[in-house]
């Protein structure tokens, strides 16, 4: 044992031990308050109404639990550290675009689940709510049904059949443990110079206003906790797709992320009919748009928009969901990263998609907090926004993933769906002394090249952002379509239209975009330009040339056809399919009529862009609506 203590410490000590059994009450008294430590957990009775377990589980909550619940992080950024789901309260996962991070639900599945225990692990046990861009099918799930793009949807004037769609789509991406898809899109396209064109279901707002609710009720179901049903996106609000060309702030854009300059009257009629008519069908959520909108005083970033989100949007038209981000939209607001996280939140941002720097995100709007920058009753409803559709998801009584509907993803009854949508989008422009459909016992010269290839077919948005001309899911190109709907045609197939076109009857050019998605694929900032590529334009000539002949365009939007017509029999728009490439051989033959019209004005050159019906000066090469029909 050691010495006596001298005397002149053993007051201090005294004083200490005295402290540090305060400091120790005071640490007890501290934890008997904490949030969700008092009471039953009443937010766990399922049988509760959701508003009332909304406002139990709100009120047991820290702030850093809440501002967790607002992040929204990419998969790339958490998977070496997971745990800081748990530690942080982490309220969102997205794994960006539509990448292709496993093969198998089984794997998907799996990764979410491993996720998700992190988020069940935690203090007060709310799942993570996983989101992706299914925005045509689950494009991130080879062997996923892919179906026609929204364009493509919106010419079959058959917004049941978009709806049948939306449904299958909804049950092959629950399957795999995602439960939130980032669409529909329902922006307005104005100039079809831009690159997501494809994403809309035309320049009429009437297309989109009939479409975006049926579209919907078809993601949501009838029950969003059904393992067939995910949590549905209005996006991108609001006016996206009315951008003027040049106006965007970044360097390589030449339409996406500019600038909509209207009247408010305008806004309203063009491109807020559609989010009221998604809103009144119960849409969970809707996401900002990354473009900025000038009613006349001077442009505003969608995302720092307080009179369009917090006065129209959750205000006028009673959105009761949720308001995300776009990827690093916040960031775009303001330089001062402090300030564009309090603009954004102020404004009505509920969640925000970070994606990468959620520790940096959550500190700022801590920090803006404390500082009275940002209130808490702001953070509140936020927060209260995003817990109503995690418990009308079912997660809180189901946060893993029921694969059982897995079998059912890219089955026959699934592509026969999408192959009646394929069929039904197709739109025919042109057809001198009745050339289609053919009888099917010809023989054919097919070239071009969307001919035989699935990743030009499906477009962007499918197994990666931009999408891939080589293809990773399954399905059936339009050359394997026309042997299968005509096997008694004899085929000489030739790309490039370099083999000798010898005694065919008809010939058939599928041309082709290849894929893109957002800002790349503007026209004129980069490889696409709306103009067939110089192989394409080379096989219609020579085919043309040789023998009567149908010109098939697999696009996105309207292309520059005029001068390479003269010679052409036949025209059809048949946009972009998607997997099931028999649906543009099904007219082609007659199996089915062609019904399809223009959801947009095709133009005679791009420099007539933008032309929408109505424009004082409107000479299209094609109007919107026109179609002829057959059968």
């Amino acid at each position: 044992m050691g010495a006596p203590m001298p005397a002149l410490f053993r007051r201090p000590v005294v004083l200490w031990t005295a402290l540090a059994a305060a400091l120790a009450a005071a640490v007890i008294t501290v934890l008997i308050v904490v949030p969700g430590d008092e009471g039953d957990s009443s937010y766990l009775d399922s049988e509760a109404p959701i508003a009332e377990r909304v406002e139990d589980l709100l009120g047991r909550m820290t702030i850093e639990e809440k501002i967790g619940q607002m992040t929204q992080v990419a998969v790339p950024a958490i998977e070496g550290v997971p745990s800081d789901i748990r530690n942080l309260g982490i309220g969102s996962l997205l794994n960006g675009g539509s990448d292709a991070l496993h093969d198998t639900p089984e794997a998907w599945a799996e990764m979410i689940d491993g996720f998700q225990r992190e988020a069940t692990d935690s203090r007060l046990g709310i799942p993570l709510v996983y989101g992706i861009d299914a925005v045509h099918g689950n494009g991130a799930l080879p062997g996923a049904v892919i179906f026609p793009h929204n364009i493509g949807l919106g010419a079959a004037h058959d917004p049941g059949l978009a709806a049948q769609a939306a449904a299958i789509t909804a049950a092959e991406t629950r399957a795999t443990g995602v439960h939130w898809t980032f669409a529909p899109c329902v922006c307005v396209a104005r100039d079809s110079r831009w690159g997501r064109t494809y994403e809309s279901f035309g320049e009429d707002p009437g297309l989109a206003v009939d479409y975006a609710g049926p579209v919907v009720e078809g993601y949501q179901g009838e029950d969003l906790a059904a393992n067939t049903s995910v949590l549905a996106t209005a996006k991108h609000y609001a006016g996206d797709g009315g951008t003027a060309y040049g106006t965007s702030t970044t360097e390589h854009y030449l339409l996406d992320q500019g600038v909509t300059t209207l009247t408010e009257e305008a806004l309203r009629a063009i491109h807020l009919a559609p989010f009221k008519a998604a809103v009144d069908a119960g849409v969970g959520s809707v996401m900002a748009s990354f473009s900025s909108t000038d009613l006349g005083d001077g442009p505003v970033k969608a995302h720092a928009d307080s009179y369009l989100i917090n006065d129209v949007l959750k205000g006028e038209l009673g959105f009761d969901g949720f308001v995300v981000s776009d990827w690093q939209g916040v960031d775009q607001i303001d330089g001062d990263y402090a300030k564009a996280v309090r603009t954004a939140i102020n404004a009505g941002i509920d969640m925000v998609m970070v994606p990468f720097e959620y520790r940096r995100f959550i500190d700022t709007l801590l920090a803006e907090v404390d500082s009275g920058g940002v209130s808490e009753e702001r953070i509140d409803d936020a927060v209260s926004r995003i817990l109503t559709q995690k418990f009308a998801l079912g997660l809180f009584e189901a946060p893993f993933v029921d694969t059982t509907g897995a079998a059912d993803i890219g089955s026959d009854e699934h592509r026969a769906v999408a192959r009646h949508a394929a069929a039904a989008s197709q739109t025919l422009l042109r057809n001198d002394d009745d050339l289609l459909p053919l009888a099917g016992d010809e023989a054919i010269y097919l070239a071009g090249s969307g001919a035989d290839s699935l990743g030009r077919q499906m477009g962007g948005w499918t197994a990666s952002w931009q999408g891939t001309v080589d293809a990773v899911t399954e399905g059936t190109s339009i050359l394997a379509g026309i042997e299968e709907v005509a096997p008694n045609a004899a085929i000489t197939y030739s790309e490039k239209a370099t083999e000798p076109i010898g005694g065919a009857d008809v010939g058939i050019v599928v041309v082709a975009e290849d894929p893109y998605a957002e800002g790349i694929g503007d026209a004129g900032a980069g490889e696409h330009d709306m103009r067939l590529s110089e192989a394409d334009a080379a096989a219609v000539d020579t085919v043309c040339a040789a023998v009567a002949c149908v010109v098939i365009v697999v696009s996105g939007r309207p292309i520059e056809l005029t001068s390479h017509l003269a010679e052409v029999d036949a025209l059809v728009a048949a946009w972009l399919p998607g997997s099931e490439g028999a649906g543009v051989a099904d007219p082609l033959f007659g199996g089915t009529p062609y019904g399809g019209r223009l959801p947009v004005t095709w133009t005679r050159s791009n420099d007539q862009e933008p032309m929408n019906a109505g424009d004082p000066i409107y000479d299209p090469l094609f109007p919107l609506g026109f179609g002829l029909q057959t059968g």
